[in-house]
């Protein structure tokens, strides 16, 4: 898919998200003056917006000390705070860098239940064998027999070996397994899939140290990234997931997917500016062309309805 081709497709995913804030932006802004009373107005909509507390009031701070006491148009305001959240992602846009020097690059993924972690495992195995790259996954989740089979249909899309073992067999077990696989193979990038697990359930998050117990035993600087995915549709709850498996597992960045199936895209703004880790890829869809690096600008104009 070109480019243009992906950057329609994510303003269609993000067209819930964005025809909520510019239906909101547009209701306070029809030739007025930016008083503190039309602020607080849009303060309100981009809390509404799943932007977060503290980035609404950051957003608002911006645009009073550029525009304050001048008469706007929603065009204007929504320009502005596009300019101003792509400042906020700009630093944290940061595809997933493999290094093939390590043989393999070796990536934990983790998250809640239902956030599309395997699917996710499944479109980086194309993104990267198509570019090249040796990749072997490791079918981790081994409390659902359907992610087993997920993982092992997409190995067989992609040509890629998947390591798996029968299921509720030891995740642990399992990874170092499938590291030592990848190390004969001489793949350059491994993917490790995990159970999902709700970030406040103290067994499930125990048994994902172990994972990373066991793998340093074989590469002590594995997993050499250990991302996050999340689900754009839970919103607010998406900062607790992240502090919980942050303190656990150190993450080392962040995927977003289904932002196509919510009103609350806002909130990659919102978890960027708190937590500051790299945000990777985003997903508009299911197809495997659904999942791209993050690119902060197209981003922000999307999410503010701009072309």
């Amino acid at each position: 898919m070109s480019e243009g081709g992906w950057f329609s497709r994510m303003r269609s995913g993000l067209s819930r998200s964005s025809g909520r804030l510019t239906e909101s932006i547009g209701s306070i802004f029809t030739k007025r003056k930016l008083n503190d009373e039309a602020l607080e107005e849009l303060e309100e909509a981009l809390i509404a917006g799943d932007l977060g507390v503290t980035t609404a009031a950051r957003l608002t701070a911006d645009l009073s000390r550029k525009r304050f006491d001048k008469e706007v148009t929603d065009e204007e305001v929504r320009a502005d705070l596009a300019e101003s959240v792509a400042e906020i992602l700009e630093p944290l846009a940061k595809p997933l860098e493999i290094d093939r020097s390590r043989r393999p690059h070796v990536v934990l993924m983790m998250g809640v239940n239902g956030t599309g972690k395997t699917t996710t495992i499944g479109k980086l195995a194309k993104l990267h064998s198509d570019a090249g790259l040796k990749v072997v996954l490791a079918a981790g989740d081994t409390f659902r027999a359907a992610a087993i089979e997920q993982l092992q249909i997409w190995g067989q899309r992609t040509g890629c070996t998947v390591v798996a073992g029968k299921q509720g067999a030891d995740a642990a077990g399992l990874a170092y397994g499938a590291l030592e696989t990848a190390r004969a193979e001489g793949a350059d990038l491994l993917l490790i899939d995990t159970a999902g697990r709700l970030h406040n359930k103290d067994n499930l998050m125990a048994e994902l140290q172990k994972v990373l117990r066991v793998l340093a035993k074989l590469d002590p600087d594995a997993p050499h990234d250990r991302i996050l995915v999340l689900d754009a549709t839970t919103g607010q709850n998406a900062h607790a997931q992240v502090e919980a498996f942050q303190a656990m597992c150190d993450v080392t960045g962040l995927v977003v997917t289904k932002l196509d199936g919510s009103a609350r895209g806002g909130v990659i703004v919102g978890l960027a500016d708190k937590f500051g880790l790299p945000i990777h890829a985003i997903g508009v869809g299911e197809s495997a062309e659904d999942l791209r690096p993050f690119k902060a600008d197209e981003f922000a104009r999307s999410l503010m309805g701009l072309s």
